[in-house]
C-alpha cells in the first residue's frame, strides 16, 4: 500500500546519500559536475534538471530496463527513494477500494491535517506510460499536491500493460471517477468540486476521462490537471526529435511502452488513446496543461491545449522551459522541480476553491 513504509534496499540508500550530498554541493560544484550549459531550441536546461541527469548516467539508472517489464517496475517503484524526498506531512491517508466489472481496484485518499469536509477532490492518475508506476512511485507527488492545493487526493491503482492493455486503463480511470463521485460524501468531498488529473500516461487518462464523461453525459470533472500528457500517438512532432535521447524520457521508451500499451491491431487514433484527435472538445471542463521544454512529449501536451482553447475550453498553458519529463517525482532534490510542481498546485487549488 501506498502508505505503508517498505524496506529500503541498501544499494539504493547508499545511492540516496550520494544524489542528496550532490544536491548540497556549492553551486560551482555542482556545475562541475553537471558540465557545460545545455541550450537547444531557444532553452537553457535548469542545473537541477541536469544534475540529475549527469547522476542518472553515473548510476546506469534507466526508465525503461532492457530485462523487461517486471525490472523496469521494481526500477521506477525504488527510484523514488533517490529522487522523492521524505513522506511530505502532515497528511494523513486511508486505502480504498473501488469496485468494478473486473474485480476491485485499490486507491489511496490523501488529506492534508485540518482540512474541512467537504473539500476540493482531485482523481489522480499516475505517469509511467500505463505500464510502469503505481501509487509507491507517486505517493509524494500525491502527497504534495493534497498540502499545497488543500484538497483531498485519490491516487487510483489502476491496471497496467501488458497484462492490460488497451482499453483497460480507461475503464479503471472512468469507474475509479464515477466511484469518486457516487461516495463523494464517504471521501470527504464536494461532487461538484472533483477533478481529474495525472501525470504523463496518467495525464493521458484524465483528459479521456474528461472527454469520456462529458459527452456520455451525467457527472464530469469540474477540472483537469494536465502534467506534461500525453496526447497524440499517430505522429511524432518535433519535439520528438528533438529531445529523442538523453532528456530522461527518450523516443525510444515512448515506443517502447506504446507497443505494450497499444500492441499491434490497436486503432492508436482512437481518441482514448489519442484524445488530441477527438473531434469535438467543446463543453469540456477547464484545463492546467503543463509541459517541459525537455521533453519529447512537449510539442503534443501544446497542441492539445491549443486545441482546447479553439473549443471555447478555460486553458492556463505552462511550459516549464527549463525542465525535464516525469518533474512532478523529483521532488526531493534541488528547488526547481518542486517549484513547478508547486505552480500546478497552485492552479487547483484556485480551480477548487469552495
Amino acid at each position: 500500500m501506498a502508505s505503508t513504509p517498505t524496506a529500503i534496499p541498501f544499494p539504493i540508500r547508499a545511492q540516496a546519500s550520494a544524489v542528496r550530498a550532490a544536491y548540497a554541493l556549492p553551486r560551482p560544484l555542482r556545475r562541475l559536475l553537471a558540465g557545460a550549459p545545455v541550450r537547444l531550441d531557444g532553452q537553457q536546461l535548469a542545473l537541477d534538471a541536469q544534475l540529475l541527469l549527469r547522476l542518472q548516467r553515473i548510476g546506469g539508472n534507466h526508465l525503461v530496463d532492457p530485462r523487461g517489464v517486471a525490472v523496469s517496475r521494481a526500477a521506477t517503484d525504488l527510484g523514488r527513494h533517490l529522487v522523492s524526498g521524505a513522506p511530505i506531512e502532515p497528511v494523513a491517508t486511508r486505502e480504498i477500494g473501488i469496485p468494478t466489472p473486473d474485480g476491485e481496484l485499490a486507491a489511496t485518499l490523501y488529506a492534508p491535517a485540518g482540512l474541512a469536509e467537504p473539500s476540493g477532490l482531485l482523481v489522480f492518475f499516475h505517469g509511467g506510460g500505463w505500464v510502469v508506476g503505481s501509487r509507491a512511485s507517486h505517493d509524494n507527488t500525491a502527497r504534495f499536491l493534497a498540502r499545497h492545493a488543500g484538497v483531498r487526493v485519490l491516487s487510483v491503482e489502476y491496471r497496467l500493460a501488458p497484462e492490460h492493455v488497451f482499453p483497460a486503463a480507461v475503464d479503471d480511470a472512468l469507474a475509479a471517477f464515477d466511484h469518486a463521485h457516487k461516495h463523494a460524501a464517504e471521501l470527504g468531498a464536494d461532487p461538484d468540486r472533483i477533478a481529474v488529473g495525472g501525470d504523463s500516461a496518467g495525464g493521458n487518462l484524465a483528459a479521456v476521462v474528461a472527454q469520456t464523461t462529458c459527452r456520455r453525459g451525467g457527472p464530469s470533472p469540474a477540472f483537469q490537471l494536465l502534467l506534461y500528457p500525453a496526447t497524440d500517438a499517430s505522429v511524432r512532432r518535433r519535439s520528438r526529435e528533438l529531445f529523442a535521447d538523453g532528456f530522461f524520457l527518450s523516443s525510444s521508451d515512448m515506443d517502447w511502452f506504446a507497443d505494450h500499451y497499444a500492441p499491434a491491431g490497436v486503432d492508436r487514433t482512437d481518441p482514448r488513446i489519442s484524445p488530441h484527435l477527438a473531434e469535438d472538445l467543446t463543453g469540456l471542463p477547464p484545463a492546467y496543461v503543463a509541459t517541459a521544454g525537455f521533453d519529447p512529449l512537449r510539442d503534443e501536451g501544446e497542441a492539445y491545449a491549443h486545441r482546447l482553447r479553439e473549443a471555447g475550453v478555460t486553458v492556463a498553458l505552462s511550459r516549464q522551459p527549463d525542465l525535464i519529463h516525469g518533474y512532478v517525482n523529483f521532488l526531493g532534490i534541488g528547488h526547481r522541480f518542486r517549484e513547478a510542481t508547486a505552480e500546478a498546485a497552485g492552479a487547483l487549488r484556485l480551480a477548487l476553491a469552495g
